[in-house]
């Protein structure tokens, strides 16, 4: 089974970033394929490098960073919701890389399922 996950909120304002990455961690660490993990509208946020959580808080996007380095995840930035945020390639953490939604389409298509995290 190969899931797509697709993340609309930002890190640190919704609910939404923490569970698909509990998701997407839980289904890898059972067996279950992640390739990609398609980050749009407030969800490029978590993308960003610049965040810097105070040393008590999760870093979000050091944990994203991880769980692509670990399993070989395609962590996917929306070009154009990362454009109207201010997030360039110069401030994308590691692992991260932007491209269009025809990546989220391919993910539809590919994928035996689609899991939306957020509005």
């Amino acid at each position: 089974m190969q899931f797509g996950i697709l993340v609309n909120e930002g890190p640190y304002s919704h609910q939404a970033s923490d569970s698909a990455y509990l998701f997407a961690r839980t289904a890898l660490e059972k067996g279950y394929k992640v390739p990609r993990i398609f980050f749009y509208h407030d969800g490029v946020y978590n993308a960003s490098r610049l965040a810097t959580p105070p040393q008590d808080d999760r870093n979000v996007g050091a944990r994203w960073s991880k769980l692509a380095a670990d399993y070989g995840v395609d962590l996917v930035v929306c070009v154009a919701a990362a454009q109207r945020r201010g997030i360039t390639d110069g401030v994308l953490g590691d692992n991260f890389r932007i491209s269009g939604l025809g990546q989220l389409v391919e993910m539809g298509i590919q994928y035996d399922r689609l899991v939306t995290f957020g509005d």
